[in-house]
C-alpha cells in the first residue's frame, strides 16, 4: 500500500462527466510546452493541455486515457484537469478514429486554399492520440 502522504489527489473533468477522480502517485501528460510528470510537492502551475496521453501511475499500475485540450492545475498536493474530452481506451471507436484520421490526412495534402490547415492538424493529433490510446484497452 502506498504511503498516502506521497499521493496526489487527481480530478479530471469533461463537460459531460467528472472523467477521473482519485489518487495517484505520478501523473503524466502533455501540455502546449511538452510532456510533463508530476508528482507530490510539484511546485504550483497552470498549463493549457494538448491532445496526448494522460498516464495515471498508482501502486505500479499505471492507467491510460486519450486527453484532449483544456488546462491543467497543480498544485502541490492535487492536480485538477478541465478537459474539452477524455477517453479510457475501451471507449473509443477504433474505426472512427481510423477514418478520422484519414480525413485530416487527406485535408492536408489536398492543397486545397480553403482548407483550415490548423484544425486539420489538430483533427490529426486527436485521431492518432485515439488510436494510440485504444492500443492499451484491456479489451484487444
Amino acid at each position: 500500500m502506498a504511503d498516502d502522504s506521497k499521493l496526489l489527489k487527481l480530478q479530471v473533468i469533461c463537460p459531460q462527466r467528472v472523467f477521473y477522480e482519485g489518487d495517484a502517485d505520478f501523473v503524466e501528460l502533455r501540455t502546449s510546452e511538452g510532456e510533463i510528470g508530476v508528482y507530490r510537492e510539484h511546485i504550483p502551475l497552470t498549463s493549457i493541455l494538448v491532445p496526448g496521453l494522460l498516464k495515471i501511475h498508482r501502486e505500479g499500475d499505471v492507467k491510460i486515457a486519450a486527453l484532449h485540450n483544456g488546462f491543467v492545475e497543480i498544485m502541490p498536493d492535487s492536480i485538477t484537469v478541465l478537459a474539452e474530452s477524455a477517453e479510457w481506451p475501451e471507449e473509443i471507436d477504433v474505426e472512427r478514429a481510423q477514418n478520422a484520421k484519414k480525413r485530416a490526412e487527406d485535408r492536408l495534402r489536398s492543397g486545397d486554399e480553403n482548407v483550415n490547415v490548423a484544425r486539420a492538424e489538430l483533427a490529426l493529433r486527436k485521431a492518432l492520440i485515439r488510436i494510440e490510446a485504444s492500443g492499451f484497452s484491456k479489451n484487444n
